[in-house]
């Protein structure tokens, strides 16, 4: 071989090397955010009472890991579902692989400790170690009171327990190895007193995810100066539903809604006199769970409308359900 073909050749096999060697990196070296910590959490009544509000009604873990009937409005969940797992986030939703929410029962968690729940909650890495798709948005979580995780860890201790095998989730390729980049250690923080409402407001708006949502991403990013400006897309196989801007924008967003005015829009779906229509093909939907969110207290729903009256004004205008 002449020394000019060694060198390509050299150089090729150089940077194939490199190349599966900062691929076995990130496949087998990370997610990297600790071990478990150790912990046992009582399931008290006190504890399981917190942590069934939290779970419902502001993290709503259980609008993702039970069944909702999206042949209504914004998609009630099915009774005799919570906690069982099987919604799909796949490709035809614009996800880069086909993902599952699993079963958070005791009939699935039951080999698992408190400290791995609170590690997959917190930083988005399950019990063996692998990373978890962010659809569950545990980098909102990890910035949580750890007393409010352990109540909502006590309150999946308590629910009933439902047998569903959950299919393994499967992430296409390249994102399968940029999956496990994602996770990192949890930032918790303390949970403000409610006496500071604005900070206590912006707490839950954290703990709700809602700037996940409400936010247009770029890159599987939020674009960080449009936060809360609504417009993020979501498909679904009626339609394209889009998000709200929650700033107090007077046009397009909440800047002409009084205090009473957004928590009567939540406590209208907690009204045991409304009923949730079932829709006809064109009909206006949201991927927003109003049911759950409109358990909410209102001194939190008061809270969380005064952090985001703080918010810098965007002007988004938006067509909010676009059907096919």
């Amino acid at each position: 071989m002449k020394p000019v073909g060694k060198i390509l050749a050299y150089t090729a096999l150089g940077i194939v090397i490199a190349i599966g060697g900062g691929l076995t990196y990130l496949k087998m070296a990370l997610p990297d955010v600790g071990p478990p910590p150790q912990l046992k959490v009582t399931v008290s009544p006190e504890r399981v009472r917190r942590g069934e509000y939290l779970a419902n009604h502001v993290s709503v873990c259980m609008d993702c890991h039970s069944t909702r009937d999206f042949r209504k409005f914004s998609g009630p969940m099915v009774e005799g579902t919570l906690g069982k797992g099987g919604a799909v986030f796949g490709e035809d939703e614009g996800f880069p692989g086909t993902f599952y929410a699993s079963n958070i029962t005791p009939t699935a968690l039951k080999n698992w400790t408190d400290g791995e729940i609170f590690r997959a909650i917190t930083t988005g890495v399950s019990k063996d170690g692998h990373a978890l798709f962010p659809v569950m948005p545990y980098s909102y979580y990890g910035r949580m009171d750890p007393e409010d995780v352990y109540d909502i860890i006590a309150y999946l201790r308590s629910i009933p327990a439902q047998e569903n095998a959950v299919p393994e989730s499967k992430a296409d390729f390249p994102f399968n190895f940029i999956l496990n980049t994602i996770p990192e250690p949890a930032t918790p923080q303390q949970r403000p007193g409610e006496s500071d409402e604005v900070a206590y407001g912006a707490y839950l708006v954290n703990a709700a995810g809602c700037k996940e949502c409400h936010t247009r991403e770029e890159n599987g990013q939020v674009i960080e100066t449009e936060a809360f400006a609504g417009g993020r897309e979501f498909a679904s196989d009626i339609g394209v539903l889009v998000s709200a801007n929650l700033t107090p924008d007077p046009e397009t967003g909440l800047g002409r809604w009084t205090r009473q005015d957004f928590i009567a829009r939540f406590k209208s779906f907690a009204d045991s006199t409304y009923e949730l229509r079932s829709l006809k093909h064109g009909d206006f939907q949201t991927i927003m769970p109003w049911t759950m969110y409109g358990g909410m207290a209102e001194k939190d729903l008061g809270a969380m409308y005064a952090y985001l009256q703080t918010l810098k004004p965007v002007l988004r205008v938006t067509q909010r359900f676009i059907p096919y």
